[in-house]
């Protein structure tokens, strides 16, 4: 087993489950000098960050470490590493670390690379680094496959609906669990009725329950977790004031744990120019995403700076019992990343 293949295998083989991430980030930090980093460090949020070069133009490299629970055992069968996050991005981020360290830097450049924790959850590490930063390109490791690359994401609102009362009977008041259930129905009827199915995903809104608790216990409580997807062009006061006027109509109350608009760039910018050749001199046909999830891409929009998301694996397998990903596509977008960088750098 080489050490690229080791280095993957074994950060998957460590639990990181949003928010439980310092062992993982422990051994990327440990690993990171072998493939030519330097100037490591783990920032106040958790982030792991790396760096090569000291000159003034800068490429960012960001991927997160963290990922959601379950999946398959972590194993490697073949050509083939089974384990939660695999695809879902200890691969893509991998593909970063790996691809960076051996890239060639031009005298006035330099690459960061960070490894970026809760991005399963509330985006904290993504929402710590972004300030601190103005680079002039960046790659974001999320699965596009090897031949593949990410030019948008949907934007997100996390919405938390809670409702209580001091009590009474159901026959006169049907409480705080039936008002909130039925405001969370008229958010998900009202935000089916924005979708057009004939359009691309990143261009229609979706909602989904996450969780929901109730109880009835003297005094009864109620809470229900929702995830809104907003598209390319959403704003999301319109969005905001729908939640309102639902609210005030069941007399509970919502609160917007976070949010982001969907961003959606060029597939021509620099970055994914350069990606797009890199990929075509490894001898196959490039395709371009736009993706119906959200991602540190949405937060880095803020660098506007020219971006891509690239990393191996099959994202539908994302989140589920069967993630798994091709060591030889691994290695392959290895080879190709590192091309792509620098590329780029060469512009």
């Amino acid at each position: 087993m080489n050490k690229e293949i080791e280095f993957l295998t074994r950060l998957v083989k460590i639990k990181s489950v949003t928010y439980n991430e310092a062992e993982a980030c422990a051994c990327f930090a440990q690993v990171l000098p072998s493939f030519g980093w330097g100037g490591i460090k783990t920032d106040e949020a958790g982030n792991v960050i790396a760096q090569r070069g000291s000159g003034s133009k800068e490429i960012i490299l960001l991927g997160h470490i963290d990922t959601v629970p379950g999946g398959p055992e972590a194993r490697v069968d073949g050509d083939i590493l089974w384990g939660r996050g695999s695809v879902d991005a200890k691969g893509p981020l991998c593909t970063l670390a790996v691809a960076g360290g051996a890239v060639q830097i031009p005298q006035d450049w330099k690459i960061t690379l960070i490894a970026a924790v809760g991005e399963e959850g509330d985006f904290p590490g993504a929402v710590h680094i972004i300030p601190k930063y103005s680079p002039v390109g960046c790659v974001i490791g999320e699965p596009s496959g090897t031949d593949g690359l990410t030019i948008g994401y949907r934007g997100l609102l996390h919405v938390i609906l809670h409702a209580r009362d001091d009590g009474a009977h159901r026959s006169r008041n049907a409480g705080p669990v039936t008002a909130i259930l039925l405001a969370a129905s008229d958010i998900l009827r009202l935000v089916e009725a924005m979708d057009k199915p004939d359009r691309p995903v990143i261009e229609r809104p979706s909602a989904a329950i996450i969780s929901m608790t109730g109880k009835e216990d003297g005094a009864r409580t109620a809470l229900i977790d929702i995830d809104i997807r907003l598209p390319v062009g959403a704003v999301i006061e319109e969005y905001t004031r729908m939640l309102t006027e639902v609210s005030d109509k069941h007399h509970i109350s919502f609160e917007i744990l976070s949010s982001m608009p969907a961003y959606l760039v060029n597939k021509n910018n620099p970055v994914a120019r350069a990606l797009r050749i890199a990929v075509r001199k490894a001898g196959l046909s490039p395709r371009i995403f736009a993706k119906g999830g959200s991602a540190d891409f949405n937060l880095a929009a803020a660098w506007n700076c020219p971006i891509a998301a690239y990393g191996p694996g099959d994202s539908k397998l994302d989140h589920t019992k069967d993630e798994h990903v091709s060591l030889g596509s691994y290695m392959t977008s290895i080879s190709i990343l590192k091309d792509g960088i620098e590329g780029f750098m060469s512009i």
